[in-house]
């Protein structure tokens, strides 16, 4: 049986506002037409057909505030998304990064740990994982957890593959992961130079400095406010000279960053700081 859910603007700005203050989890400079979407999808897989019925729940059910956010924060993901991006990751941005002693890269709204593993493959490939720390942080924790297990589902490392193949891959990819049940688990080999963390985008500040900051297709769930604190995050979390990575439907066009940054590969949105 279908559940119809329904919740107002004004009801949506109730549930934000419960959250910040009973939790500390602050959606208020979220983009509203994709939240009020997540938020009535959690309302259906709840069965909660009313705002009232949802706030109930939230106030009085703390494993059912977990699994609301768990589920209000998880994104799309995949390895190897977009090849052309991490072709030119391969050809022209990781050949610049090699002269650090270190690479240091943050992967900003990680999810599950897809675009990491790939990051870590691509790095072993042109020989620098040894000598890279990989951050990988989100603000949603079983995200983080399945991440650190390095788990994917079987099912998707066809496509995958696909994707690592278009993207200059020069390995049997199956040579990554090992098959288990419905899953794929990376080497661990592959996950030794990854750091996983809870950060918040919204709230959190900086926490280290790198040579490239990936966070991609992550602000468009964010409003024009939030974006441009994200862009003021990632500017200054950059060594001089370090790479940004945004989506493919991202742009620094319209962000008040914009003068910070020159255009490296403006076809797959990779930016470099001025300074």
């Amino acid at each position: 049986m279908t559940v119809h859910s329904h919740i107002s603007t004004e009801e949506l700005e109730e549930i934000i506002l419960l959250v910040r203050k009973q939790y500390g989890y602050d959606f208020g400079d979220y983009a509203r037409a994709s939240l009020q979407r997540r938020v009535i999808r959690c309302m259906q897989k709840a069965g909660c057909l009313t705002a009232y019925e949802l706030k109930y729940q939230l106030t009085n059910d703390s494993r059912f505030f977990t699994w609301f956010i768990e589920s209000l924060t998880v994104n799309v993901t995949e390895m190897f998304r977009d090849p052309a991006f991490y072709k030119e990751l391969r050809n022209n941005v990781l050949p610049k990064l090699a002269s650090y002693p270190t690479i240091k890269i943050w992967h900003a709204g990680c999810s599950t740990g897809e675009e990491v593993f790939s990051m870590a493959i691509l790095l072993h490939e042109v020989g620098l994982l040894n000598r890279a720390r990989l951050y990988a942080t989100d603000l949603n924790p079983a995200n983080l957890e399945r991440a650190r297990q390095g788990i994917v589902p079987l099912q998707n490392m066809k496509e995958y593959t696909s994707n690592y193949i278009q993207s200059g891959g020069i390995r049997d990819f199956s040579s990554y992961y090992t098959a288990r049940y419905d899953n794929a688990i990376i080497h661990k080999e592959y996950r030794k130079n990854l750091v996983f963390a809870t950060h918040n985008l919204a709230t959190d500040q900086v926490f280290n400095e790198f040579q490239l900051v990936c966070c991609r297709n992550v602000l468009i769930y964010f409003n024009r406010t939030l974006q441009n604190r994200v862009m003021t995050l990632f500017s200054n979390s950059l060594s001089p000279l370090g790479y940004l990575a945004l989506g493919m439907k991202e742009s620094l066009l319209f962000s008040e960053a914009r003068h910070q940054f020159d255009v490296v590969s403006p076809a797959v949105r990779i930016y470099r700081s001025k300074t």
